[in-house]
């Protein structure tokens, strides 16, 4: 795929939150196989992810409702909250509350007590993070699937299976980005020749390892 193929297919993408009730799905599906074949995580462990937030977030919305804006990402079952609570107690029992979901290996608290946050704050943060997603694709220093974009009032968190040099390209891009107050790294390292680094980062073709079987 070309870079403005990439562009399109990121930028479609990140923007699906937002949009899911215009999108036909067929575009929707697309954007999700690309996104998995790109993964560097197990088919498995996507799956795994993915029922963590669906479960977290269901616990978190029937124990608060509305009274919260609690918003979590897990990546390699490592599990990322963000968003606002009224007080350190109710920050603490969501900690506890997602740390108690099946197969979370960790967490990681930016749960910030104060006011819940605005839609016009929220849709910029979605903003942000389509900027730096598009960014990514334009530079072309990695492959943009391999990490994750979450923004949470001007905060960028980046997330993901990189080597060095993909989290340092990705960092300086997300910094420099208009709108980003700073950058946050929830990255896991690999290098290169290890077979959690599939699919393989931007090196000549003699370094690169061979596809899973």
């Amino acid at each position: 795929m070309n870079k403005a193929g990439w562009l399109a297919l990121a930028c479609a993408i990140a923007a699906v939150p937002a949009l899911q009730g215009c999108l036909p799905f067929a575009a929707v599906g697309i954007g999700t196989a690309v996104s998995s074949a790109n993964d560097r995580r197990t088919s498995g462990t996507q799956i795994e992810d993915e029922g963590i937030e669906l479960r977290a977030s269901n616990r978190i919305t029937e124990r608060w409702g509305d009274k919260v804006h609690i918003n979590v990402t897990s990546f390699n079952r490592a599990v990322l909250l963000s968003g606002e609570v009224s007080s350190a107690a109710i920050k603490a029992e969501v900690e506890k509350l997602a740390s108690g979901v099946q197969n979370v290996r960790g967490i990681t608290n930016e749960i910030e007590v104060a006011g819940i946050s605005t839609l016009p704050a929220r849709a910029n943060d979605s903003f942000i993070t389509s900027k730096v997603k598009a960014r990514f694709v334009d530079a072309n220093q990695f492959n943009p699937f391999h990490v994750k974009v979450v923004t949470e009032n001007r905060t960028v968190y980046l997330i993901g299976i990189v080597t060095e040099a993909e989290a340092k390209a990705a960092t300086e891009l997300a910094r420099t980005t208009g709108g980003a107050r700073k950058v946050v790294r929830l990255f896991e390292y690999c290098k290169v020749t290890d077979e959690a680094c599939w699919p393989p980062a931007k090196v000549p073709e003699q370094q690169q390892v061979p596809p899973r079987k």
